[in-house]
């Protein structure tokens, strides 16, 4: 699949592609073959239960997403923050997401704790 002439709005309606995770699943984009990066997961439950994340990184270890690593959610650091007067919470398979819900963000790995989502990609460098 060719990324060149890139349709900003396309990642949103997942025409980039998609997966389905579920269970303990996940997804690490992290290698350098990697074209892709998860842009968008939407949380499915068919039997209403919540579900939960074990770790989401975020691409190449920028600050400003949901994320299970410290150093990513250090939103006031001096020159990798975004200008936030604190810092964000380290995401644990503690924190529920109900079944409906679409969180957007650049992560390079995802894994489930429980429940099931779908994840959406858009090519790097968007």
């Amino acid at each position: 699949m060719s990324y060149k002439n890139i349709d900003h709005n396309k990642y949103r309606l997942g025409a980039y592609g998609s997966t389905l995770l579920s269970g303990t699943a996940g997804i690490d984009l992290t290698g350098s073959s990697a074209q892709v990066y998860v842009c968008a997961i939407t949380i499915l439950n068919s039997d209403d239960a919540d579900s939960t994340f074990s770790a989401m990184e975020s691409l190449n270890g920028e600050v400003g997403c949901i994320s299970s690593v410290t150093a990513e959610n250090d939103l006031d650091h001096v020159s990798n923050g975004i200008g936030a007067a604190g810092n964000g919470v380290d995401l644990t398979d503690s924190i529920l997401f109900a079944a409906g819900t679409t969180i957007y963000g650049k992560w390079d790995k995802v894994t489930m704790a429980s429940g099931a989502c779908i994840v959406y990609f858009a090519p790097k460098g968007i």
